[in-house]
């Protein structure tokens, strides 16, 4: 029921001036920081950007992930990778945590000032020796060398985290400003595949400010009040490729359609 209810209202257009709390999600807010352009016309008319390809491996990795750091929480004891990085820190237990972890649910809030119902749905939560929460995102990828997140795409790793604890702060959780990256990586330095993958996995911490959030959520709401953006209103600098793409296929009927 929890999912139909959620596709019911997803698949329901924002009204301007609309008096019921509009859902918006994690991902919402990285598609505005993108562009606001695809933002508005995935909130207003429901035209959403391709989709690629389903993860499927990566969506394995995480739920094989949740299943060893919950034997961990349910023995009250630090999973390896926290005693190898030399973390004071265990899996945290929590009442909510399932419904916080499921993607229909998520972690939510309604932000008063916008009448935004956010949400997002995390991957995992530990307790540091301070009692705060420590937010927990997986990663999983192959490449021949060693993982970071320092590449400039990867902004978009570090304001999911920020919005996480962003989200739990408004649960009235005491957050830890640092957050960490289990991040695996598939080797292709073996000689084969035999039927096995074999993985290398880094935890990276890293130290989130979730300042921008609430500024990012009211110019979201004046977007979605307003007109559409035009083509080149990125925030992240340069136009955006869907955008840019439509519009080259626009113009390049029209003129197709002129010499005829």
């Amino acid at each position: 029921m929890a999912g139909n209810s959620y596709w019911k209202q997803r698949s329901q257009p924002y009204q301007p001036g609309q008096a019921e709390p509009f859902k918006i999600s994690r991902s919402k807010i990285e598609l505005f920081m993108q562009c606001p352009r695809c933002f508005w016309l995935d909130v207003r008319l429901k035209i959403t950007r391709p989709s690629g390809p389903p993860f499927n491996i990566n969506k394995t990795i995480d739920e094989l992930y949740k299943k060893e750091f919950d034997r961990h929480r349910a023995t009250k004891t630090p999973h390896p990778i926290m005693i190898d990085n030399q973390i004071k820190a265990m899996p945290m237990q929590h009442e909510n945590l399932e419904q916080w972890r499921h993607n229909f649910t998520g972690v939510t809030t309604l932000h008063k000032p916008t009448n935004l119902h956010v949400f997002g749905a995390i991957d995992d939560l530990w307790v540091d020796e301070e009692g705060k929460a420590v937010v927990v995102d997986y990663k999983a990828t192959s490449k021949d060398k060693e993982v970071s997140i320092d590449s400039e795409w990867q902004i978009s790793y570090k304001r999911q985290l920020e919005v996480y604890q962003w989200l739990l702060r408004q649960n009235d959780l005491e957050v830890s400003d640092v957050g960490y990256f289990v991040y695996t990586n598939a080797r292709m330095d073996l000689d084969g595949f035999n039927d096995r993958l074999e993985f290398r996995t880094k935890l990276i911490p890293y130290k989130g400010n979730d300042s921008w959030v609430e500024p990012t959520l009211k110019k979201m709401k004046d977007c979605m009040e307003g007109d559409m953006p035009a083509v080149g209103s990125a925030a992240m600098g340069g136009e955006c490729d869907f955008c840019t793409y439509a519009r080259s296929r626009t113009e390049l009927t029209l003129s197709h359609l002129k010499k005829k």
